[in-house]
């Protein structure tokens, strides 16, 4: 199971960092992502990060502001976003794959997803 939060109402230019917790799973053995969907629109990429914190990815659209990290031992992903603009309001999902290799970028690749958390930024 996949338990997403931190998600809410930010100003743009704010800063939320989203926490995704992971139970009745070895946390370790998965690759975890963050995706975001508009509605209306297919769900995005975010971010991904492999099985240990060695390797990660980011969407062009987040790049430089978002960071997305792990505690293995807290069974936990984060994403931390800052200056957060408008166009990044979305509901954001966490996703787990099984698979202590590289990182996984695309929705097919996943096995388990989160609730989703909303995040909204006003101008």
């Amino acid at each position: 199971q996949l338990q997403a939060s931190g998600g809410g109402l930010v100003q743009a230019g704010g800063s939320l960092r989203l926490s995704c917790a992971a139970s009745g799973r070895t946390f370790s053995s998965y690759a975890m992502g963050w995706f975001r969907q508009v509605p209306g629109k297919e769900r995005e990429i975010v971010a991904a990060i492999s099985w240990n914190g060695d390797s990660t990815y980011y969407a062009d659209s987040v790049k430089g502001r978002s960071t997305i990290s792990r505690d293995n031992a807290q069974n936990t992903v984060f994403l931390q976003m800052n200056s957060l603009k408008p166009e990044d309001t979305a509901v954001y999902f966490c996703a787990a794959k099984l698979s202590t290799w590289g990182v996984a970028t695309t929705e097919a690749s996943y096995d388990d997803w989160g609730q989703g958390t909303l995040v909204t930024v006003s101008s």
